[in-house]
């Protein structure tokens, strides 16, 4: 037997610690009170016809029915048999930048937080796909391997922070190469897609050649570019003395610039790429983005697993229970005569 909620088996403490006091309490304090109310000859006259057997009977059916009903409440199956379930979906690996510029607070709270609750959206979404997670700044880290452990992927979310990465910078080419040449399986050379989310401009680490380079391995990469590219947003920081003042360079506070140009080509390089620009005052929707683009296309077998199927048996134990309920009420407490 296997029980779908173990924790219902609870309820069956209820009887010895409560549904037998009560009922021993109540056959003493009734017996207790007919003795004051009258004499032992007159107890014998108005006992005649009353059976203890019966009212023994009465307890015992309604104690055994709501034994049954909690039995019903774990869920209980068996009869078990053994199905193969085939799983189908596509490999994402979300590259996510880290760098100081994404404390900007132009896109609110701030483009970090702002990606981190769009990823958080998506993974809603999902569906069998495999997600894996890269940060990157001057270096990249794989904080999430692929999986479809969305609860895994979720905790690894919460913990991102401009600290995961240690080197500064902004390394867009090296991030694609760790997620084409760590994170993806050589061997399938389809149903891989990139999602990178960036505001920043790269460092000379050629992520239009990694792009290519990926885009011969399968991958497609969808580009998702947060700020102004004119303008800009400078980038908040906390001084030792705890005030807020903005990053400076040479004297000068930096602004940080989406380079939309470099991301276009980035993923305009791979089959099927493309680029998004989100700008402060619009939303960013990445479960729309993950509908369109990536739920809709074409998906592979990841993997086949087998489980175990039960047949549902709770149905018993309730009309049991139920049973010996009703026919309580039909058990008199008379003697035959």
């Amino acid at each position: 037997m296997n029980l779908g909620n173990d924790r219902a088996l609870w309820l069956l403490f209820i009887v010895p610690t409560f549904l037998l006091p009560v009922y021993i309490w109540c056959f003493w304090q009734k017996t207790r009170t007919l003795r004051i109310l009258a004499s032992n000859e007159m107890l014998k006259k108005i006992n005649v016809s009353v059976s203890l057997k019966k009212q023994i009977l009465k307890a015992i059916l309604l104690i055994a029915g709501f034994i049954c009903i909690a039995i019903a409440l774990t869920e209980p199956k068996w009869n078990p048999q053994a199905q193969k379930i085939k799983r189908q979906g596509r490999d994402v690996c979300i590259l996510l930048d880290t760098s100081r510029s994404m404390l900007a607070e132009d896109i609110r709270p701030s483009r970090l937080e702002r990606s981190k609750l769009a990823i958080r959206d998506v993974m809603e979404s999902l569906q069998g796909d495999r997600i894996a997670i890269v940060t990157f700044a001057g270096n990249s880290t794989v904080k999430c391997p692929l999986t479809q452990d969305y609860a895994f992927v979720m905790t690894t979310l919460a913990d991102i922070s401009t600290e995961s990465n240690s080197r500064g910078g902004t390394m867009i080419g090296d991030a694609i190469r760790k997620a084409t040449e760590e994170v993806f399986e050589n061997q399938n050379r389809e149903y891989k897609d990139i999602i990178l989310i960036t505001d920043g401009e790269d460092h000379e680490s050629f992520p239009v050649q990694a792009a290519e380079k990926a885009a011969v391995d399968g991958v497609r990469i969808i580009a998702i570019g947060l700020g102004d590219e004119n303008q800009g947003s400078r980038i908040p920081i906390t001084t030792p003395d705890g005030d807020k003042t903005f990053l400076k360079y040479n004297g000068q506070e930096v602004w940080s610039k989406v380079d939309g140009d470099m991301l276009r080509e980035v993923a305009y390089a791979t089959n099927g790429g493309k680029y998004l620009s989100f700008t402060p005052g619009t939303t960013l929707d990445l479960g729309n983005i993950y509908e369109s683009l990536i739920a809709s296309a074409e998906k592979r077998e990841l993997e086949s697993a087998t489980m175990l199927k039960y047949d549902e048996k709770f149905q018993i134990f309730i009309a049991l229970g139920l049973a010996l309920i009703i026919s309580e009420v039909f058990v008199s407490e008379r003697k035959k005569i």
